[in-house]
């Protein structure tokens, strides 16, 4: 097999996943409420399973009680008020980095990220409705489908070699330009100020941080996904770590350019 025809080995496996998934987000994220809450409180809870068996591997007993715990508390905040969901969010992060003995700042800091990324979600969902949720979700997928296909046909000088040998420059910077077009649309077709391109490329760029960071970290612990659940793609958090950064800069941006924008 040619080194171009292996670029492509993995696509019709990982775009089967991906559309499975994609169906399952749709559904939960047009339902709202009760089962959409659900739904991120299972993402999340899975994800620092996968978190704690990367940093624990072997023990069996902690991803699962530390997970559970994440998604019970993702799950219970979103239905009390933000003083006293804040703690709720908080704790799992707190009772696993007592319980760790390495790695502790690692699981505090994406434990943390993972907890808010979830509740943020949630509080889009609920509070502005499906356009927005719609919005992020498709800046994220967008920068990473357009990143993968631009990255792999032009190639290029890579971004961070080291860490991940297959990002390139050429699919960071395309994903810039994908997610652009979807801010340009959404203003269009919602009403929201032109300014929503310029922060749907931010938000491009911090879900690439959040996989940055992701990446890093594996390359830390020496393993090459967070776990095999999802055929070519490897485990929630190789999907959804994008999703962490950006959510986590909405939140922090939310509070500045006026959210919804203008939408509906």
């Amino acid at each position: 097999m040619s080194e171009r025809s292996d670029q492509w080995s993995d696509l019709k496996t990982r775009m089967g996943a991906g559309a499975v998934m994609v169906l399952i987000g749709i559904i939960g994220i047009w339902l709202g409420g009760h089962v959409f809450h659900l739904l991120v409180a299972l993402i999340c809870g899975v994800m620092v399973w996968e978190l704690v068996g990367m940093l624990r591997p072997g023990d069996g007993s902690a991803p699962l009680k530390l997970g559970g715990l994440t998604g019970a508390a993702v799950l219970v905040s979103i239905y009390l008020p933000v003083g006293f969901a804040l703690p709720i969010l908080l704790a799992p992060a707190l009772v696993g980095f007592g319980q760790l003995d390495r790695h502790r700042t690692i699981y505090l800091s994406f434990t943390a990220m993972i907890l808010l990324a979830g509740y943020g979600l949630m509080m889009v969902r609920d509070d502005f409705g499906v356009g927005w949720l719609l919005w992020l979700v498709v800046v994220v997928v967008t920068t990473d489908v357009v990143g993968y296909f631009a990255g792999r046909a032009i190639g290029g000088p890579k971004f961070w070699p080291r860490v991940s040998p297959k990002k390139t420059w050429s699919g960071t910077a395309a994903g810039w330009v994908g997610a652009a077009v979807v801010g340009l649309l959404f203003s269009i077709n919602t009403g929201a100020s032109l300014e929503l391109v310029g922060v749907s490329v931010a938000l491009s760029m911090a879900s690439q941080m959040g996989d940055m960071a992701e990446s890093g970290m594996k390359r830390r612990m020496g393993v090459k996904d967070s776990s095999n659940l999802i055929p070519g793609h490897g485990g929630l958090m190789d999907r959804f770590d994008g999703m962490l950064g950006a959510s986590m800069f909405l939140l922090v941006i939310g509070q500045f350019i006026g959210l919804p924008f203008g939408m509906g």
